[in-house]
């Protein structure tokens, strides 16, 4: 279904929503475009406008998660979404395509034909992804590693930052202090030699830990 002739930019890097208004103007002259500076005001703009264009840079709003951006996007009937941001975690990327098939892809890195082209393919009601982005769905998850140097609670711990959540909210689900969560972490990230979560969930994902769509259930 084609969506509206309505265009809401989420993204808070001002050169790139000067950038978004200049070339939705050159191609869709006469379409209202608005602005939204945080999550509040897109979902009252959605509410006006539920089948609105929405292009939005993920890593620049202010969404909680993945799933408020999932809840939001599922809540407006007939929005189409451009997700164009520069390029993206392939774990996160192909989480969130997984989840939501629906929503367009283009990298801020991509040509200026190509963004051209993405915008007037949702503007149409059509699917867009770049070339980053089909990539990203063709590869499957590495093969699962059979060493695990890690106690049971420590898996346990793990599976949880690998689905998302704060030190703070496993404290709370697990009944443990701040600090025993924050000392397993910290084990964890030492016993498997990684820096960063997007490491740590990628272990967590080749050891069968924790599974893609577990993330938004």
């Amino acid at each position: 279904m084609k969506p509206d002739s309505h265009y809401i930019i989420a993204d808070n890097q001002d050169i790139t929503r000067r950038g978004m208004i200049a070339l939705l103007e050159e191609l869709q002259g006469g379409a209202l475009i608005e602005e939204a500076a945080g999550s509040r005001q897109l979902m009252g703009l959605l509410r006006q406008h539920p089948r609105s264009v929405v292009v939005v840079d993920y890593s620049l709003f202010d969404f909680h998660s993945v799933s408020q951006l999932l809840n939001m996007k599922s809540g407006a009937a007939g929005s189409a979404w451009l997700l164009f941001t520069d390029e993206p975690e392939e774990l996160f990327l192909r989480r969130l395509l997984l989840a939501d098939p629906d929503i367009s892809v283009v990298t801020k890195q991509d040509s200026l034909e190509a963004i051209r082209e993405a915008l007037l393919a949702v503007s149409e009601g059509t699917l867009y992804r770049c070339e980053y982005a089909e990539s990203v769905l063709k590869e499957g998850v590495p093969p699962k590693k059979v060493a695990n140097p890690l106690t049971p609670s420590e898996k346990n711990i793990l599976r949880e930052i690998a689905l998302g959540k704060t030190t703070k909210e496993i404290a709370i689900e697990k009944h443990l202090s701040f600090h025993t969560v924050n000392a397993h972490r910290r084990n964890i990230y030492r016993k498997l030699g990684v820096n960063s979560l997007s490491e740590a969930t990628r272990y967590a994902l080749q050891a069968g830990l924790a599974d893609l769509m577990e993330y938004y259930i």
